[in-house]
């Protein structure tokens, strides 16, 4: 039997102020062709997965926290209790705005790496409206500079 313990395993800290740790792929004991799955603890007051998108359809489910989820053109608050599903190749951002950690778990398929995960560490990640997208009207911020700013 393998077992992936949250506690146990460290995972990884990125710039815009999150801590992902994979659950299944990645660095973590059970690997999984079909799915990845994790935990997400966005920091208080602006910790964030940024503007976003990947091939794969993902969900996102609010453990604990309050966070503003802009989903294409469109953007609304989730709270504890309440999962989100990402179409595939849709932009996508949530960011923590209450005053406590936010945590939540994702699960996308097939499985994989994703390329924001690189981006962002490289300070690479596309920028909201120039490079990609706009967020939507009122959204928070993409909380990631690239290089070159």
């Amino acid at each position: 039997m393998i077992i992936a313990d949250l506690s146990q395993i460290a995972g990884r800290t990125y710039p815009a102020r999150r801590r992902t740790q994979n659950l299944v792929g990645g660095m973590s004991p059970i690997q999984a062709s079909n799915f990845s799955m994790g935990h997400v603890t966005l920091e208080p007051n602006g910790g964030q997965v940024p503007w976003h998108n990947q091939d794969q359809e993902e969900i996102y489910f609010i453990v604990e926290g309050t966070g503003e989820m802009c989903l294409g053109e469109e953007r609304s608050t989730l709270s504890t209790g309440q999962a989100v599903s990402i179409p595939p190749r849709v932009f996508h951002q949530l960011t923590n705005i209450g005053s406590t950690p936010l945590r939540m778990i994702y699960c996308y398929g097939p499985a994989g790496d994703v390329a924001h995960w690189r981006q962002e560490l490289d300070g690479t990640l596309p920028r909201a409206g120039i490079e990609v997208p706009p967020l939507p009207a009122g959204a928070r911020p993409q909380c990631t500079a690239r290089k070159e700013d």
